[in-house]
């Protein structure tokens, strides 16, 4: 199975990070921990998710990126930007309602030289559970085609 990883980078308070290869459940402590860090920072002016190199992205990665959509609304008043050029992602997008919570573009970034590879973090499987279901949850809340989509798995993760 072919590997993905997540790059980030701020630069005179834009955020970026970038997702290649394959993205999956893996990746998703250090994701949410990088959430949590730009909502740390003081001053910030936009967020940008670039999935021009991205082959395939789970729905648990899909959840957080809704929660830092939320969060950015919420805490700042900004509609975080994805960039996006290839067909297949950009329909799991639209098909997912993130067309509703973010800019979606089809334009890279600059300074792909600017971004570092996030830390892998170990997780016991209780916080993976924890993350995979909050991520679930906030995608069943952005439309009811992700309601029923996510339904099942949400309650299996609920009674384990």
């Amino acid at each position: 199975m072919s590997t993905g990883k997540i790059q980030f980078a701020e630069q005179d308070g834009t955020f970026v990070l970038k997702f290649v290869g394959e993205i999956r459940l893996t990746l998703c402590s250090a994701l949410d921990s990088t959430i949590e860090k730009i909502f740390t920072a003081l001053n910030f002016s936009a967020i940008v998710i670039d999935l021009t190199e991205t082959r395939s992205i789970d729905s648990t990665t899909l959840g957080l990126l809704a929660k830092l959509s939320i969060l950015s609304r919420q805490k700042v008043g900004l509609l975080p930007t994805v960039v996006t050029t290839h067909p297949d992602i950009t329909r799991l997008l639209q098909s997912m309602g993130f067309d509703q919570v973010f800019n979606i573009v089809g334009t890279p970034i600059p300074c792909p030289e600017c971004l570092e590879d996030l830390p892998p973090q170990d997780q016991t499987e209780d916080v993976v559970r924890t993350k995979v279901l909050e991520a679930h949850r906030i995608l069943m809340g952005l439309n009811e085609s992700n309601r029923e989509a996510f339904h099942d798995l949400v309650s299996a993760l609920e009674r384990s």
